[in-house]
């Protein structure tokens, strides 16, 4: 069933509009009312009760390694979908798998291996895969293994593009390597989203890099130069550059809730993009627990390697991040911003993030703790 009414909801969008309904045609919004006027045609149509639920866009992740056990490192197509399949239950519409950093001729068989999943979803779509490297400074590793950062060369990436079948659409790098350029080059020929992160660039050389190509930055703080008073970073690039876009992993464990807060002051409204950069066993309830080949422990909020302790990835939500950017300080309209209709605008995706006439209807229900109840992806109902 993709043709209905959805009525008894409290719609927000971007621009919040006064309307308490949605009616659904083959999958898009034909018309968005109030149900004092439904629409005329629609007396048998089926009608959906809203329970007076939030509806929002669906929430698109562009940064999440895994889920409820569920992810690419597993290197089949079945856990992919079967990740999919679990995203839809928490809201989310659409996602970017993100593949870690690894050896290029690891990358490119896991790409072979887990690329067939495409077209073949039935919960959140896959937009396309964000390769967390291989071209990332050592320096900034993060919870990446040391061995498996490679060098800049725009030959291995074509490989790995041509492994994915074309389905890359975005990469995280390092602008100051040598032999970035041409990498830079080959993604903006290939449509593939440039994102800054795990880089110890300066604040110049990031600036250089954005006048390259680069326009986002991955999960912002985090595995990046710092923002200091002599010597801004990378950090202090995305904060100070109204044109960048970035990443926030909203846990309140990665990043302060008051830097999140700070955050949505000095960036442009539709610059900031909410991210989990969950890891592989978010959701799972009994260990033990693994995440990119090691055992990882949940403690203090976030995943934590057990070997040494270091943050290896957040057990975040779409939905629970939501929450989060509202408990500090954000607007229930501007945490939606960030949480579908900005990734959407950074990926790409036209006529989407958004609950508008005309656009695909992709909608997540919150009740009042901003949990979902109900998720619809082109108006099919997938909890």
């Amino acid at each position: 069933m993709n043709t209905f009414l959805l009525e008894n909801i409290r719609l927000y969008t971007p621009q919040p509009k006064q309307a308490n309904a949605l009616f659904v045609k083959d999958g898009k919004i034909e018309a968005i009312y109030s149900t004092s006027h439904r629409p005329l045609g629609t007396t048998d149509i089926p009608i959906i009760d809203g329970l007076q639920a939030y509806a929002i866009p669906g929430l698109i992740d562009l940064h999440i390694h895994g889920f409820a056990g569920y992810g690419p490192e597993l290197g089949t197509p079945e856990a992919l979908l079967a990740m999919s399949a679990a995203l839809a239950r928490q809201g989310v519409s659409a996602f970017c798998p993100t593949l870690y950093c690894a050896q290029p001729q690891a990358m490119k068989k896991l790409l072979q291996a887990i690329a067939p999943a495409f077209g073949k979803e039935t919960g959140a779509r896959i937009l396309g895969f964000h390769l967390e490297g291989p071209f990332i400074s050592p320096a900034k590793p993060g919870v990446m293994k040391p061995q498996d950062i490679a060098p800049a060369d725009v030959n291995v990436l074509a490989e790995l593009y041509q492994a994915a079948q074309g389905h890359i659409s975005s990469m995280t790098l390092a602008p100051e390597l040598p032999n970035i350029k041409p990498v830079i080059e080959f993604c903006q020929q290939h449509h593939i989203v440039l994102q800054g992160g795990h880089t110890n660039a300066t604040y110049e050389e990031f600036l250089e890099g954005t006048k390259l190509g680069i326009t986002h930055a991955t999960h912002l703080f985090n595995a990046m130069s710092p923002f200091l008073q002599r010597a801004p970073g990378a950090s202090g690039a995305v904060l100070m550059t109204p044109e960048i876009s970035c990443e926030i992993i909203a846990d309140g464990v990665h990043v302060h809730p008051a830097l999140v807060h700070f955050l949505g002051h000095v960036k442009p409204e539709n610059k900031v993009v909410l991210v989990t950069d969950a890891l592989l066993p978010t959701g799972k309830e009994k260990g033990p627990f693994y995440a990119n080949g090691e055992e990882v422990i949940f403690d203090g909020g976030v995943w934590k390697r057990k070997a040494d302790g270091v943050i290896a990835g957040s057990a975040l939500t779409m939905a629970r991040g939501l929450k989060n950017l509202v408990d500090f300080g954000y607007s229930l309209s501007q945490a939606v911003r960030c949480a579908s209709t900005n990734p959407a605008q950074v990926i790409g995706l036209t006529n989407a993030g958004n609950l508008e006439i005309g656009s695909p209807a992709d909608i997540t229900l919150l009740n009042n703790h901003f949990e979902p109840v109900k998720t619809f992806i082109g108006g099919k109902i997938v909890i």
